[in-house]
């Protein structure tokens, strides 16, 4: 049975994609991160909490304090990525939930006024919207190099506040000449569905 978007596209999302270890120099503009979002932001969420939030590293000084934090086989590729973003999960997304999710005000109040239940759930939520983010980096044409080697209570002290929880940093970029390592096994269709 065939997907309904074109086998260019299929390569362009998935099968041709990889993450990325090296990029050009060529700049990632502010234009084209608005554009990801604008696309990825309709990527369903539980009860439309929306809780990713992107941090964009672009001066000089902010990119030498993430390198520290991150491990040392990760420190190159952040210090020459065009682009660095570092996505986090929002513990408060609940205040945003009466716009969100108008049907349902009363939802910040009386499913999110627990914080542990926000937090796994903002998790949850901001990691799927995390992979939407990829995605959307590869619909621009651009590739991601999404790793999570790194000091995530450093990043989010340095970076962030107590009310968000850092997820992942992602480099972002046009692929530079060496960018891939060969890729790697997948699991095939029956060693991961199962029928009942």
């Amino acid at each position: 049975m065939s997907l309904v978007l074109d086998p260019t596209t299929q390569d362009l999302l998935f099968r041709e994609a990889r993450t990325a270890n090296t990029f050009t120099d060529e700049p990632v503009t502010d234009e084209q991160v608005q554009a990801i979002y604008d696309l990825i932001k309709y990527g369903p969420t539980s009860m439309n909490q929306s809780p990713l939030r992107v941090t964009l590293v672009r001066s000089p000084e902010a990119r030498e304090r993430l390198v520290e934090l991150m491990a040392e086989g990760n420190r190159q590729k952040t210090a020459s990525a065009p682009l660095v973003a570092i996505l986090s999960a929002d513990n408060e997304f609940h205040e945003e939930l009466p716009q969100l999710f108008p049907h349902f005000p009363q939802a910040k109040d009386t499913v999110f006024s627990d914080r542990a239940v926000r937090e796994n759930s903002a998790a949850m939520n901001a990691a799927l919207q995390a992979a939407y983010f990829i995605i959307g980096v590869r619909a621009a044409g651009l590739a991601a190099g999404p790793m999570s080697g790194l000091d995530f209570e450093g990043v989010r002290k340095e970076f962030l506040d107590d009310d968000h929880t850092p997820l992942m940093v992602v480099n972002i970029g046009r692929p530079g000449p060496d960018a891939w390592f060969p890729r790697l096994p997948r699991l095939a269709y029956d060693e991961v569905v199962t029928t009942v």
